[in-house]
């Protein structure tokens, strides 16, 4: 969210309903909404960026994580419902108040070991044609965020960031799946420079959709082809490409 310029604000549930689908689980959870108003008031007010506010953040746990785990425990005694999270909350809210600097090592080692295993598994439905790899994000400050590519391809000077969705029997993939590669799309554009092996590559990001029968635009639906449309000025606007397969 740093990275993106997202600024975060760690909240909690005063309240909840017993889920009737599920055992031990809770549905219609409510935030404290007069936390969440000051925290949005502070935001716009405030002068810096959002990983200043961010960083803030995680400092303001050694407060909120006990008026946090006292809540959810009140929910758990209410509802009769043992919340399996508290025990994992407690050890994580230690480690966020023992410092920012563990808290970040923390986050970053996570990070690196889900790239780590995302890079080693191949999902059958994908459509690919480059080879998978993973990249790391290094901002202005130092930090560094941990991502897979779908496929890399490198032609000369220019590395092909490429992020693919597919459907095995939509006429193109789903929305949401298309909005989580918009937002993969927000990362790689800005992007300025690649290196690799000690070789330094221009970056350039696609966005790859495919289906399992090939997508034909003359098949679409007012909806997809509006969706269609609205994709080409987004690739357009934000200068990087769309494929499709």
């Amino acid at each position: 969210m740093s990275l993106l310029g997202v600024y975060v604000i760690i909240a909690y549930y005063v309240d909840a309903e017993k889920s009737n689908r599920y055992k031990n689980k809770i549905t219609k959870q409510r935030f404290d909404y007069n936390y969440l108003l000051e925290k949005i008031n502070g935001i716009t007010n405030y002068q810096s960026d959002a990983l200043h506010w961010n960083l803030e953040q995680v400092g303001e746990v050694s407060t909120l994580g006990p008026v946090t785990i006292q809540h959810y425990e009140k929910i758990s005694r209410r509802l009769g419902i043992e919340m399996h999270s508290i025990s994992s909350a407690k050890s994580r809210i230690e480690k966020l108040i023992e410092s920012k600097n563990a808290f970040m090592n923390l986050s970053r080692n996570l990070a690196h070991q889900a790239q780590m295993r995302e890079s080693m598994t191949l999902q059958p439905k994908e459509k690919l044609s480059g080879e998978k790899g993973l990249i790391t994000i290094k901002n202005y400050l130092g930090g560094y965020y941990f991502f897979t590519v779908d496929e890399l391809r490198i032609k000369k000077d220019t590395i092909y960031l490429v992020e693919a969705k597919h459907s095995k029997s939509g006429k193109l993939p789903s929305e949401d799946d298309i909005k989580d590669g918009l937002l993969k799309m927000i990362l790689f554009t800005n992007v300025t420079e690649v290196k690799s092996n000690d070789n330094s590559y221009k970056p350039n990001a696609i966005l790859k959709l495919t289906t399992g029968d090939g997508i034909e635009i003359d098949g679409f639906n007012a909806r997809q082809k509006e969706l269609y449309d609205l994709l080409k000025i987004e690739a357009a606007t934000n200068n990087f490409k769309i494929e499709f397969s």
